[in-house]
């Protein structure tokens, strides 16, 4: 199953997102994305390990490249907005190689639904602020919200998470299928 959980910095997806990992039970990893830059993502990194310490998670830092990520059962993507920036931004991303950043971040989700029992990836919706942005992070903007936009399709279920509940959006019945 694919499920994706969307919402505003400090909703409470990511222990939205937990959750929905621990209620299916099994083997449990976390793919955590963000790369620590400085004091405030070092807390929230911290933040975030000391969350789900107690659930069961073996955690796998994983900045680039997905694709090739050996991993099975229950898994967590935190977070595909990090990952994005990351092939995009970083020198051994995606980008800088050559291949389109969204479509890596796309195929190595595509991947880790194939291998893995459970698929839970956390987005960012950074969309509603009304700011105007340099055309750098409109570029980035538009590559979010194209990834995001094939996650939602690929999903068997979306939730949007506001004020740390969560909004079921898209829910597939397989017994529908």
């Amino acid at each position: 199953m694919l499920v994706l959980v969307t919402g505003g910095s400090g909703s409470g997806k990511s222990a939205f997102a937990e959750n929905i990992a621990v209620s299916f039970g099994g083997e449990r990893t976390y793919i955590a994305a963000m790369k620590v830059t400085d004091d405030e993502s070092r807390r929230r990194v911290e933040r975030h390990r000391e969350m789900r310490a107690d659930k069961g998670f073996v955690s796998v830092e994983r900045y680039t490249d997905i694709k090739n990520l050996d991993a099975c059962g229950t898994v967590i993507l935190e977070c595909m907005s990090n990952l994005l920036a990351n092939e995009m931004f970083l020198p051994e991303g995606a980008q800088a190689k050559g291949p389109n950043a969204a479509d890596e971040v796309i195929f190595g989700v595509e991947s880790l639904n194939k291998k893995c029992d459970n698929v839970i990836v956390v987005t960012n919706e950074i969309f509603s602020d009304g700011i105007e942005y340099d055309e750098e992070t409109r570029r980035y903007m538009r590559a979010l919200g194209r990834v995001n936009r094939r996650a939602a399709e690929m999903a068997d279920a979306v939730y949007e998470v506001v004020c740390g509940l969560g909004q079921r959006i898209k829910e597939v019945n397989h017994a529908d299928i």
